[in-house]
């Protein structure tokens, strides 16, 4: 008998790593693939705070792991995938989201800085899905789900930050290149592009005098007339996760309020 929709959407048996998934988007990543079933490593360059989350999870009866890992690191990518397959067996799920973005005029911003946010934002994501891929292939299925940015698609305002809208807008291209090279592999490769989202981080650089004139300027141009929450992104993550996306591959969702549709 086929599975029902709601079915399809669970991901019992699953296991998931997740980049950056110690706060923020990364961490709503994390409960909402736990909560849909799957056995979750919270990977983030901050231990003790990856700790912290997944005790949380285990406190909502999901197995969790925390791991540490400079994901522009190829070793570290490559020992991050070794700890979930020793854990658990098989990796099913990678979801590469750990990040970093700065405000910073083209003209003054110093190589070493645009060096930098490339190599987390765009580099750490290639190594990522490479040490996860190589893991999959063993199995014959994967699900590999990339964080880029509505910044991918557009250049929002009134920010200068031509460092990260570069990174994201490579996020996708990489994205579509993978999928298209291991989908006789059975590795679907998707990504979400969330629009401006409330983070504690993001809060802490709105409370900063360029950050509070940001803030009115930014809603103006979102139709919903709000910044996402990061419940706003779980329903995806658990879509691109599950079976019920198995024919979806080289694809991005954007989350953003509607702000690209101007």
């Amino acid at each position: 008998m086929a599975q029902t929709i709601l079915d399809r959407f669970k991901l019992d048996g699953k296991t998931a790593l997740v980049t950056g998934g110690a706060q923020g988007i990364g961490q709503a990543y994390c409960f909402a693939l736990g909560e849909a079933g799957a056995k979750i490593a919270v990977v983030d360059i901050n231990l003790p705070l990856a700790e912290e989350t997944a005790q949380e999870l285990g406190k909502k009866g999901i197995e969790a792991i925390a791991l540490k890992a400079d994901v522009t690191n190829p070793d570290d990518t490559a020992q991050m995938v070794k700890a979930v397959v020793d854990q658990w067996g098989f990796l099913t799920i990678g979801v590469n989201n750990a990040g970093m973005g700065v405000w910073r005029d083209a003209l003054i911003q110093e190589f070493r800085e645009w060096r930098k946010i490339i190599a987390l934002n765009l580099d750490a994501v290639f190594l990522c899905a490479q040490a996860e891929a190589r893991e999959m292939e063993k199995k014959g299925y994967g699900k590999i789900i990339n964080t880029a940015s509505m910044s991918a698609h557009i250049s929002n305002t009134p920010q200068n930050q031509c460092a990260y809208n570069a990174s994201k807008a490579g996020v996708l291209h990489l994205t579509k290149s993978l999928a298209a090279e291991w989908a006789p592999k059975h590795i679907l490769v998707n990504s979400i592009s969330p629009g401006y989202t409330k983070t504690a981080l993001v809060d802490q650089l709105l409370e900063t005098p360029e950050g509070k004139t940001m803030l009115p300027k930014w809603l103006e141009k979102v139709p919903l007339g709000r910044m996402a929450s990061t419940d706003d992104l779980q329903g995806a993550i658990v879509y691109l996760a599950s079976p019920a996306s198995d024919y979806m591959t080289g694809s991005d969702i954007i989350i953003d309020g509607g702000y690209c549709c101007w």
